[in-house]
């Protein structure tokens, strides 16, 4: 069992205004971690630190071993797989799905003047047939739905093998089929032990695969719980997160919350 994430008293100050507020917090490479939250409660501000794109204002945040603010980031970064609608954003529109997944291994968002390797490109085609997008690949970023879309930005997120993986909600905006899908497939990849350590930002326990194994609740901007399901997601922990009285119940390791 290996760290691949510790922040000790990390706090971030913007404007006078604190986001995070001393957040303590390990994890272990065999871990999956939910975050939960309200709007505003620094969820994505903890994921920019730990993808290694943010320096804590106070206190150490040690990101595969690899002190923030103490090494080269342009070395550290490819070591994480980070999806995000922002980043996803950043991908031009006529970009080829392939070309989307494969120009991970170069760290930009679009093909240009890179040369990839024939292994480059077998790597792309088989991630995008496990996450059962083989058939998109010549098809380009901009007509994807949103499921389609979602699923390429975490294929394109594990083309480089990475040692901490990191969602920032993966199922927003999707209807129902595509979340379960996507969902299915997440799970999928969380149960396999050769997987990496994984992070994902949720507003909804609804949204939860199989195969997660703890959760972060965070409420303006300090840890409410953190650590396994059995101690940190709990109807207390959700009501004190929130500020209202919620009921969670839990069916074949799937989970459902509303107001008590």
């Amino acid at each position: 069992m290996v760290n691949v994430l510790q922040f000790t008293d990390v706090s971030v100050v913007r404007a006078g205004t604190t986001i995070l507020d001393s957040v303590n917090w390990s994890v272990d490479d065999d871990q999956r971690w939910v975050i939960l939250g309200p709007n505003g409660a620094g969820k994505t501000t903890l994921l920019q630190i730990a993808a290694a794109m943010l320096h804590p204002t106070r206190g150490t945040a040690e990101v595969l071993e690899e002190p923030i603010g103490g090494t080269d980031l342009f070395e550290l970064r490819p070591r994480i797989g980070f999806a995000s609608t922002a980043l996803a954003r950043k991908v031009p529109a006529g970009e080829k799905v392939l070309d989307v997944v494969m120009t991970a291994a170069y760290s930009v968002t679009g093909r240009w003047t890179e040369e990839y390797e024939t292994i480059d490109e077998r790597r792309a085609q088989r991630v995008l047939q496990e996450w059962r997008l083989d058939h998109l690949a010549d098809r380009t970023f901009g007509t994807l739905s949103d499921g389609e879309q979602k699923r390429v930005q975490i294929a394109r997120s594990i083309m480089t093998d990475p040692e901490l993986l990191l969602l920032d909600e993966p199922a927003a905006s999707l209807d129902l089929g595509a979340r379960e899908e996507l969902l299915r497939l997440l799970g999928g990849y969380a149960l396999e032990s050769s997987s990496p350590a994984i992070i994902m930002v949720t507003h909804h326990v609804e949204e939860i695969p199989l195969g997660f194994t703890h959760a972060l609740l965070l409420s303006g901007g300090r840890v409410v719980s953190a650590g396994p399901f059995a101690e940190s997601l709990t109807a207390d922990t959700l009501t004190e997160t929130f500020g209202l009285p919620i009921d969670l119940s839990e069916v074949a390791g799937r989970f459902t919350a509303r107001a008590a």
